[in-house]
């Protein structure tokens, strides 16, 4: 088995997490190869929506995270190509009545205190902020640090950063074997074409990060969580925010297997409208789920009647890398030395992906991150019951 360059850290995966974490890591002085079985973004990434969101995440870990990365991706919208799409474009959380709306103000005071800007629109104002909304709402909260990218596009300019600083990418390479010494720590991994040696392997595999655990000889119990996205024929710009209903929170927040879906819609700058979400737990079946598309369809002409008429061009699916706790698995393992995660961020990934790459560069050159990982820690679904 023919033997490769050594590395200082190989990354097993090419989404917008890996490619993060590649941008970073490269970017920090260390030599740096990232390896994916498929496509630049052929996973979750490429069949995400690009959301950035703050919006939807109480105060704790996650929004630490998500903030941390508010700051990161304004700094790569400067340092990366406009393809990336970033847009600035706030969200809009809508209460359909008054118990709604006393659930989101409680909601969005916790938000505060942590750091968000969160500001309640009355029912009167709705129509400056959404022209084409349903009247009959009760109100909403209007969040200006959401945002968006379109997120194959910033996967493949971080893998182009992260090349200008030395990193080297392999596609279509499947990881067979993650390469331990007699200590028991990683010294790199093997492929179908050789093996390529480093003390450090960051597990960026998204949804089958609990495999690549696995190789490894622990645990990591990350499960696809299905979902559907509609979108439509290109249209002006009926949808100026990214706009949501108020139980889209706690679909989220729900560790649910059933079919969940709640209306998230925005335009895109090409023209087209995103109508999400829908999650369920079924595995990795691929199979067509009419029902799924059929409540987006009517959920989103509820919120925008503009859109009942409009003709719906494709549908696709992605699956999310679900973790029982709802937070990622960030850093170190200390079961196997030398093996790092960067998985499990469930929807959040593409919004989470600067800050989750930021941390695991700092861990791998030595520093101190920017954030405690200890809610991230990835050994802590060894508790029993934990991961059930």
């Amino acid at each position: 088995m023919p033997k490769r360059h050594s590395l200082d850290v190989v990354i097993v995966g090419a989404g917008v997490v890996g490619a993060a974490c590649a941008y970073y890591a490269s970017r920090s002085g260390l030599s740096v190869a990232v390896v994916d079985r498929g496509s630049v973004a052929g996973g979750t990434t490429g069949a995400g929506e690009g959301n950035l969101l703050v919006s939807d995440k109480e105060a704790g870990p996650e929004l630490d995270l998500a903030l941390l990365s508010t700051r990161l991706w304004r700094e790569l919208r400067s340092a990366l190509p406009p393809e990336i799409e970033y847009e600035p474009k706030g969200g809009v959380v809508v209460a359909p009545d008054e118990a709604a709306l006393s659930a989101l103000r409680a909601f969005a005071e916790g938000q505060r205190g942590a750091g968000i800007e969160a500001h309640e629109v009355a029912a009167d104002g709705l129509h400056d902020l959404e022209p084409h909304l349903t009247p009959g709402l009760a109100g909403a909260f209007h969040y200006p640090q959401d945002a968006q990218v379109q997120p194959a596009r910033a996967a493949a300019e971080l893998l182009r950063a992260a090349a200008r600083h030395g990193a080297r990418l392999h596609l279509g390479e499947e990881v067979t074997e993650i390469l331990t010494g007699l200590d028991g720590a990683v010294r790199g991994i093997r492929t179908p074409r050789g093996e390529l040696l480093a003390p450090a392997v960051v597990n960026a595999a998204g949804t089958w990060g609990g495999q690549l655990a696995g190789l490894a000889g622990t645990h990591l119990p990350v499960l696809p969580r299905r979902g559907f996205v509609l979108v439509t024929e290109p249209l002006p710009r009926v949808v100026r925010h990214k706009v949501y209903a108020a139980d889209y929170i706690a679909d989220v927040a729900s560790g649910s297997a059933a079919l969940q879906s709640s209306a998230v819609v925005e335009g895109t700058p090409s023209g087209p409208v995103l109508i999400g979400a829908t999650r369920e737990r079924v595995g990795f079946e691929r199979t067509l789920s009419t029902e799924a598309l059929r409540r987006l369809a009517g959920q989103a002409a509820a919120l925008f009647p503009v859109l009942a008429d409009v003709h719906a061009m494709r549908g696709y699916h992605g699956f999310r890398p679900y973790l029982p706790d709802h937070l990622p698995a960030i850093g170190p393992d200390p079961r196997v030395p030398g093996l790092h995660h960067a998985c499990g961020h469930e929807g959040a990934g593409i919004g989470l992906a600067p800050a989750t790459g930021l941390l695991v560069a700092a861990v791998l050159s030595g520093g101190r991150p920017a954030l405690d990982l200890t809610p991230f820690r990835p050994e802590r679904f060894d508790r029993e019951g934990a991961d059930r």
